[in-house]
Order: C-alpha cells, then structure tokens, then sequence
C-alpha cells in the first residue's frame, strides 16, 4: 500500500515529515489490518477443512463485519457471538451487525457476563455443542497467525522512517509492525483503550524492545469520544481528504500531531502512521453523536 505524505497547517511549521500508509485501500470490505489478520487465519481453516468460522466482538465491531464478509468470499459461514443481549432486537438499526447478516453471518447474542467467559475453554465447549466444529478467532483477531499477517504490512521502502505508528486495540498489529520493523526504528503505539494489559499481549507476540505506548489519546477508553477528537478527524479529512475512524486512527493521528506540535520529534525526523482501516465504524458511531447532539463524522 502506498504512502501518503501529510501537509496539514497544524504541523507545517515543524522540521519533520509526515507519511500515511493506506492500508485502508487494500480491500473495499476487509480493510486494513483486518485483511492482515484474517489472511493466515483463512488459510488456516481451509487447510484444517473447517468450513465454519467463529469469533466475538461487540455492536460495532470492525472485526466482525470484516470476517463475515471474509467468510462470505471464501464460501465459509460465520458465527458471530456478540457482547450485550440487547442488541439481538436491534440487528436492522445497526449497519455493522446488518453488513455482516447480509453477507452470511449468524449471530448469538450473549451477555456481558458470559462474554467475560469467552476465552476458557469451558465456554468454548459450550458454543462446540451448540454450533458443531469451527475455526475459532479470538476477539479483534489477534493470535499468532494475525501476527504473521501484519508482519507484513512493511515493505522495504519502509525502513528509511525513524517511527513507525499505529494505533493499538488487542496488540495484534503492533506485535507485527514490531517484528518486521528495523532495531533503529522506534514502533509507537497508540491504545484506543484505557488500562496498562496491553504490554503483556504485546510481550507474547513481539520479539524486540523498539517499542512503546503512548497513553495519553484513547479519550476516555474505547468507543469514547469528545468534540475535539470529531472537529480534529473532520478538519484532517477536510485539509488532506483521508478519513479516519473515531475509534482508532482518528485518536492515533490527533496523537501523533499533538505530539509533533510540542515537539516530541527531533529535527528531520520521518514518521509513518498505519492507517489500519475500519471507517464502516463510523455510520454507527454518527448514530451515537446524533442521539448526543454532537456533530457528525463527515
């Protein structure tokens, strides 16, 4: 995927240099880092002869409308096992569950509760009985396949930037960038979720230290939002006509210019900024601003 070079107003007077990767262009419905993280994964099932894909995720889930239309692709059915019961009478109000019932998928809607459960094998055993045999792929993507696949996200082209950035959700796609990133280079991440877990996910899947989180932008945590974050996004598709999402590459851009304007970034220093996708969360989240009288993502 191509780079992009940011010229913006807010970071012009700063002696660095700005670059996008559009990894959001790299598939109409399975875009960025989702496309990476299901490519191994897809592989994987057809080699096992699996046929049905199970994952989890919540109502507007990026990962989950990205593996039903995977499935959907590949000629594989897809379950969907969804956090909050509420949403099981709502399914036609929400574009993210209603994309991914379009194309294939079925859902069980379970509760909070048990969503806490997902990952033991006691409730594994549990949706086994229900729906049969399945490929399982855990919550956001990320296991060791997921990892391989966003290894890939950098060419060679890539090595002459000083920090590579990305946002950071389940630390699949940083571990990735990690691997594949040059000792020289500094990998930032940016945690679209409030809590410290994250390095221990990151320690399982990334084998170097040229790395780090930067806590300062998730807002709130995930999902959450103010009218800086939704004036930033929407002055930045405005001045270089890239989208970005709310939940993820909205607040890691706003960090990254942030940073840039206080003068994080030596002199002549490159950056590279992941664009890892996930704009078909946006007609959810304008649902959500509309009911706070907030203003809408253009």
């Amino acid at each position: 995927m191509h780079n992009q070079e940011i010229h913006i107003p807010a970071i012009e007077k700063a002696s660095v240099r700005l670059f996008i990767k559009r990894e959001d262009r790299i598939h109409p419905f399975v875009s960025g880092n989702k496309f990476r993280k299901l490519k191994y994964n897809l592989l994987e099932a057809q080699k096992l002869e699996q046929d049905t894909l199970l994952t989890f995720g919540g109502a507007f889930s990026n990962h989950i409308a990205a593996t039903a239309y995977a499935g959907f692709e590949k000629g594989l059915k897809t379950i969907g096992v969804i956090r909050g019961e509420e949403l099981e009478s709502s399914v036609s109000k929400n574009p993210t569950l209603l994309f991914a019932r379009e194309h294939g998928m079925e859902f069980k809607f379970i509760s909070r509760t048990d969503y806490r459960k997902k990952d033991t094998s006691a409730y594994i055993n549990i949706l086994k009985e229900e729906f049969g045999t399945f490929y399982l792929i855990p919550e956001g993507g990320t296991n060791t396949l997921a990892v391989k696949g966003c290894e890939e996200i950098l060419t060679q082209d890539d090595a002459r930037f000083d920090y590579i950035c990305t946002a950071v959700g389940t630390g699949g796609t940083i571990s990735g960038l990690i691997n594949c990133s040059q000792l020289r280079q500094q990998v930032l991440g940016f945690p679209a979720l409030k809590g410290d877990f994250l390095k221990s996910e990151i320690h399982k899947f990334a084998h170097k230290d040229n790395w780090k989180l930067i806590t300062d932008y998730h807002f709130g945590g995930y999902a959450k939002i103010n009218r800086d974050l939704i004036d930033f996004i929407n002055l930045f598709k405005e001045q270089t006509d890239i989208s970005l999402d709310p939940v993820y590459t909205g607040k890691m851009m706003f960090g990254i210019v942030d940073l840039i304007q206080k003068g994080y970034f030596d002199e002549n220093t490159s950056i590279l900024a992941v664009h890892t996708g996930g704009l078909q969360g946006i007609a959810g989240m304008n649902q959500y601003l509309k009911q706070k009288n907030l203003p809408l993502i253009k």
